[in-house]
């Protein structure tokens, strides 16, 4: 796939970690690393084991021939077994015997599935390494800077840029949990999950005379420990969590960026205009209008944590998978899950790009702040009031003043001063300070700082 259609990961370090060529490598790997645990107990000859791996490393496969040679058996490792086993006899012909030794299509495919995962979640990694250290200096470098609080698209109360960023970089926080937390294991498990034809093969290989005694089990710690995955407890060809699990986590890491970049493509609209993203001559333009600077990243990253969740809802409803190994529920997890990868590693790279040149216009913010004349600290006027009216009546007599200001185009704070029912209560020496936004931040600063302490003890590892 060329990425025409995908501008979010077209040309971006996931692209080429996740394409067929990563898959059928990965698959190869796969063969290799299970050869070497045979080998590991004596099961295969290790000459044999080191001609497969050097195969692996080597073998220039046709990867549309085995593309389309695997509609024949519905998987490409029916395709690539035979083609591979001629690339080890070259090598070694004593070898090609011991290819695919008691293996099955799925325990190939589910390792190498870990395989290209735990590749494209090293750059998405790495990616939000960079994203969360851009968040954690804006934060650090606007815990003071006003903002308005919107709340249902309308002005709320008083915020600080700092603590929005800090929102963003606590998501983010969540997201790198999330990922360390995954577990990949290898998959092996035979024809139907009992490993049987490892261990039957093992009784007739095995080179020490001990034939595992443990029916193929004790195959499963070298496996992993090859290929650098987590051991399983037993085969999940039909038990998919590892699967669900990382589908979760990939929704859930572009969701986090998903809501940054919501954010921040609302916040460069022309009549807000509070962030600007990082220019780049050609980058955001028109193909009609000379005068466009479109809020393209955060384009990206959100088409990305749309398209995600579907496919992760796909990959969910894999875990609906029959008897002992599927017809169709297994077969349909490879395209989304390859999917879903590619969108999450595109949309981490673009998040590190857009964070590491965010533009923040505070002046902007300031004026946006100011744009309902104080009415954004109606809200402080109700606290204050309340104990002389009652809260109910409070908020009654403010609503019709932010009613008339609405009808007048009045400043709220200015008919607030003018109501005599308000100055009766609240005389201007009372009245005037509450309208100054500072007065009214709350805990935007301790909650900022709460954040960056779990950013920094995380940094500290």
């Amino acid at each position: 796939m060329s990425g025409l259609l995908a501008p979010v990961w077209a040309g971006t370090p996931v692209e080429s970690l996740t394409d067929d060529e990563a898959w059928l490598r990965a698959m190869l790997e796969a063969e290799a690393g299970l050869a070497r645990a045979q080998a590991s107990l004596g099961l295969i000859p290790a000459a044999a084991a080191e001609a497969i791996t050097w195969a692996a490393g080597h073998a220039r496969l046709d990867i549309t021939e085995l593309a389309v040679a695997a509609r024949a058996a519905a998987n490409p490792v029916v395709a690539l077994v035979p083609a591979f086993t001629r690339e080890v006899a070259r090598r070694e012909p004593s070898a090609a015997e011991y290819v695919h030794r008691g293996g099955t299509s799925q325990d190939i495919l589910d390792t190498a599935a870990m395989l290209v995962a735990r590749r494209a979640l090293g750059v998405v990694e790495a990616d939000l390494d960079l994203v969360a250290d851009a968040l954690a200096g804006l934060a650090e470098d606007h815990v003071g800077t006003l903002l308005a609080g919107r709340t249902l698209t309308q002005h709320a109360v008083p915020t600080t840029f700092g603590l929005k960023a800090a929102t963003w970089l606590q998501l983010v926080l969540d997201a790198q949990d999330r990922v360390q937390r995954l577990e990949l294991p290898v998959s092996l498990g035979g024809a139907a999950g009992t490993l049987a034809a490892y261990a039957a093969y093992a009784g007739i290989d095995g080179q020490s005379g001990f034939p595992l005694q443990d029916g193929g089990v004790e195959l499963l710690a070298p496996m992993a420990a090859e290929l650098g995955l987590a051991e399983p407890v037993t085969s999940w060809h039909t038990a998919r969590t590892p699967i669900a699990d990382l589908a979760a986590v990939l929704q859930f890491v572009t969701g986090a960026l998903g809501k940054l970049a919501l954010d921040v493509q609302l916040m460069c609209r022309t009549e807000i205009g509070e962030l600007s993203e990082p220019f780049e001559a050609g980058r955001g333009a028109s193909s009609a209008m000379p005068q466009k600077r479109n809020p393209v990243l955060a384009t990206m990253i959100l088409s990305a944590a749309r398209q995600v969740p579907a496919l992760a809802a796909v990959l969910a409803e894999c875990m609906l998978a029959e008897d002992e190994r599927p017809a169709g529920a297994w077969h349909t997890e490879w395209q989304p899950l390859a999917e879903a990868l590619r969108l999450t590693g595109g949309a981490t790279h673009t998040a590190a790009q857009l964070c590491a040149g965010l533009v923040v216009h505070p002046e902007r913010m300031a004026e946006n702040l100011a744009r309902t004349g104080g009415a954004i600290l109606a809200e402080r006027l109700n606290v204050a009031l309340a104990p002389l009216v009652g809260k109910a009546r409070a908020k009654s007599l403010l609503t019709e003043v932010a009613v008339d200001a609405d009808d007048t185009g009045t400043a709220f704070a200015d008919l607030a001063r003018q109501d005599p029912r308000l100055a009766g209560l609240l005389p201007d020496g009372h009245l005037a300070p509450l309208f100054d936004p500072v007065g009214y931040l709350g805990a935007a600063e301790p909650l900022t700082a709460r954040v960056l302490d779990r950013y920094a003890e995380r940094r500290r590892g």
